[in-house]
């Protein structure tokens, strides 16, 4: 069998960024908090975890934490978020990934400018919260090309149109077009970040020239997500895993060939583990 995986799977540069600040908080031997899990893969919080990582889920938790350091994810947070953290008496490390709060600069920008401002995202995704969060949760979110389509703008207002930065680039485009054949007065911002344009376009290509597909990756994941949604559109055999336990090799018995690839905040011995085993076990 012939198995095929993407350069571009696992850790993105903003994820392994902030994994690696945990880390060094650790060795300082600070106690460490995030605010959320640091990235959405369940095997590496729990790691984390168990070097006594916690998990906090809300600003109100801080209350009753007198020293240690609070770690911010790789998604970011709003600008509230920001200045409830800066009241309480706790060291604060921002790792947002840079290429996200270049997007809540944008954002902050224009809206103070006058524009009206539309992420194209996942709404309910902690990085579309936390850029809306630098306009005053006054952007329009929108998720799919029918929502643009049914989309009306206010007349008086010019767009400023970003994207959460592992949305799917192909539909991202589309949903920028329709905007641009109804003539709207748009400021169109790709903010999607090149490592997911690279992991997207790769994943395609490598799931077009194969019989079946493994997209490996946390199942909160939302890039890991759009990739199981572009591999399964050029390959009918495609699964969707988190760790080697979710694969059942009787599938794979009559394919000739097999392509891999992984979300961002998959774990690179993960990746290879699932390797190792498709290539062992045929």
């Amino acid at each position: 069998m012939n198995v095929t995986v993407a350069k571009s799977a696992g850790f993105c540069f903003g994820v392994k960024r902030a994994i690696d600040t945990v880390y060094q908080e650790i060795e300082k031997g600070e106690k460490v908090f995030t605010l959320g899990p640091i990235i959405h893969n369940e095997q590496v919080v729990q790691e984390l975890e168990e070097k006594g990582v916690q998990v906090i889920n809300s600003i109100e938790e801080l209350a009753d934490i007198k020293d240690g350091t609070v770690v911010i994810r790789s998604h970011g947070v709003s600008e509230q978020v920001i200045r409830q953290l800066e009241k309480y008496d706790i060291k604060i490390v921002d790792a947002t990934c840079p290429f996200v709060s270049k997007i809540h600069r944008i954002v902050q920008e224009k809206y103070r400018e006058g524009f009206q401002i539309v992420i194209i995202g996942n709404r309910t995704h902690p990085e579309v919260e936390g850029i809306n969060g630098w306009c005053e949760n006054s952007a329009i979110v929108l998720e799919t090309v029918s929502e643009a389509e049914s989309f009306r703008p206010d007349p008086q207002k010019k767009l400023c149109i970003v994207s959460q930065t592992t949305f799917n680039y192909k539909k991202f485009k589309d949903m920028v077009d329709i905007f641009e054949k109804k003539s709207y007065d748009i400021l169109v911002m790709n903010t999607i970040c090149n490592a997911t344009e690279e992991r997207q376009t790769e994943a395609g290509t490598i799931a077009r020239q194969s019989d079946a597909m493994l997209v490996i990756g946390g199942k909160h994941s939302s890039n890991t997500q759009k990739l199981y949604e572009i591999c399964s559109k050029e390959c009918p055999n495609t699964y969707f895993i988190q760790t080697l336990d979710d694969l059942n090799l009787e599938l794979f018995q009559s394919f000739r060939s097999v392509g891999i690839t992984a979300g961002a905040s998959t774990p690179n011995n993960i990746i290879k583990e699932v390797q190792t085993y498709v290539r062992h076990e045929q």
